[in-house]
């Protein structure tokens, strides 16, 4: 009979590529991994791996067995997930990897909504844009909060379902001595061409959203500033350095001193939306915390849509 552990052992091998980065993802040793993997070659019969001096990969062998242990495993996870069902008290660990901005904007209500499940317990940590994903099928994490700017999550295998949550655009942030302060003054992009613009660094998500925005009115100067973070990003135009374009879930963070317009034309907007294994959705603890994350949507949407607003101080 095949081991599960040695099973999950060479899925992951399978998402990762190789023997020590599937040791780091699972904190185990890369000998130990090494070791197990052989042990499920002789469990099988078959060589599942073509080792060399400085290489691994799977045989087609191994590719057919990590096709039938990902059914497998999905189907213990289910069979798990019913009979935790019947219990229907929310109870042991639930882990949450989300994006900065939405891991600070969720987070509040989120803790709110669930203190009442005094069994369950909750890990909400962030990720970069894109690794959420990855991290729920592998079962790193159980539920993601991910972005998606392009409508690309709406395309996923059969083992996740996706949750639309709520629609984020971007805005305009100044300081609240700019001239684009006074809401009296239109938001015109092509006088702002020539401003001092902050985004995050070339690739991320949110800058080729600002770089689409700028290229619409006929391209700016080259962005001068690049910084890691949209919460630096926003306390740098608080403090007068220059504007920015930003999600409108970054306000979250509550940053005093900026001014906040709608951006004019066709709004550039992201879907925030949850992530979970098909597998887990019936686990008690999992669906409460869906609820949550639910809830948690509706309040953001609300103060989200639309926003209007001429100044804030946070």
């Amino acid at each position: 009979m095949l081991d599960l552990r040695r099973l999950t052992l060479l899925c992951e091998f399978a998402r990762r590529g190789s023997i020590a980065a599937t040791a780091a993802a699972l904190g185990y040793s890369a000998s130990a991994v090494s070791q197990q993997l052989a042990a499920l070659e002789r469990e099988t019969g078959t060589a599942l791996i073509d080792r060399t001096s400085r290489s691994a990969e799977l045989t087609d062998a191994g590719h057919r067995l990590v096709e039938h242990g990902e059914r497998i495993l999905a189907m213990v996870e289910t069979a798990e997930s019913d009979l935790s069902a019947h219990a229907a008290t929310p109870s042991g660990r639930v882990v949450i990897t989300a994006f900065p901005t939405a891991a600070i904007a969720f987070a509040p209500v989120l803790a709110r909504s669930l203190r009442r499940h005094t069994a369950l317990t909750l890990r909400l940590r962030q990720s970069r844009s894109g690794r959420g994903m990855r991290e729920v099928r592998s079962g790193e994490v159980d539920i993601a909060l991910v972005d998606d700017w392009y409508g690309h999550t709406a395309r996923v295998s059969d083992t996740l379902r996706v949750y639309p949550l709520l629609r984020d655009p971007l805005v305009l942030v100044v300081p609240r001595r700019h001239p684009m302060a006074d809401p009296s003054n239109p938001v015109d992009m092509r006088r702002l061409r020539e401003e001092p613009w902050m985004a995050t660094p070339d690739g991320e998500p949110s800058r080729l959203a600002v770089d689409r925005l700028l290229a619409e009115v006929g391209g700016a100067q080259p962005v001068t500033w690049e910084f890691e973070g949209l919460g630096t990003i926003l306390g740098l135009v608080a403090k007068g350095i220059g504007i920015a374009a930003v999600p409108a879930l970054a306000l979250a963070a509550g940053v005093r001193g900026i001014a906040v317009r709608e951006l004019p034309g066709e709004p550039i907007t992201r879907e925030v939306k949850a992530v979970v294994r098909g597998s887990s959705v019936n686990r008690p603890s999992i669906a409460a915390t869906l609820r949550a994350v639910h809830v948690a949507a509706r309040y953001l949407a609300a103060d989200l849509a639309p926003v209007r607003f001429s100044a804030t101080d946070g």
